[in-house]
């Protein structure tokens, strides 16, 4: 059985996406902005966020894992890569959720090796408290408790993605 203790409703969800995106707007305005997309977590979010950016951009994805079941192994796994060049381009990051840090600071450090003009990052959750690796992150949808979410595109066990809202997954029993 599992608890699913909501966390965040999918109205606050949207209207923060709606304010993460018009800051966006301004920060890029006039630059040459490429949106990278971290899968699978981060497919909501990033559709959401990229329908309501008004600058020019091209966007691309990565798939990199780190997680079996709830915990982080440490390992970073990259399943797919960059198709296109980032050299010279401002790039955005857009993440599902920023936990240890691990993974997403060993995906900063391998794309500013390939010399964007700027490289940011924008994650939907942040859940600072289990922070090991201190990694930048530019614009933050949310801070959340040390808890395991589910929703809005976060899984467990690649179940749980289609909900509309970011629930605290619990197993019972």
């Amino acid at each position: 059985m599992v608890a699913q203790i909501p966390l965040l409703t999918e109205q606050q969800i949207q209207d923060r996406v709606i304010e993460l995106a018009t800051k966006l707007n301004s920060d890029y305005d006039g630059k040459n902005l490429l949106v990278v997309g971290i899968l699978k977590g981060a497919f909501m979010f990033f559709s959401d966020m990229v329908r309501r950016l008004t600058v020019p951009m091209a966007v691309d994805f990565m798939i990199v894992s780190s997680y079996t079941d709830t915990e982080t192994t440490g390992k970073i796994n990259v399943h797919y890569d960059l198709r296109e060049s980032i050299t010279g381009k401002d790039v955005l990051i857009v993440e599902d959720i920023v936990d240890t840090g691990i993974t997403l600071n060993a995906i900063r450090q391998m794309l500013l090796q390939r010399a964007p003009a700027s490289l940011k990052i924008c994650a939907l959750l942040d859940k600072k408290e289990r922070r090991l690796v201190n990694v930048p992150v530019d614009y933050v949808g949310f801070d959340i408790p040390n808890e395991f979410v589910i929703g809005y595109g976060i899984d467990y066990n690649n179940n749980y993605r289609n909900l509309p809202y970011i629930a605290v997954y619990k197993k019972e029993g």
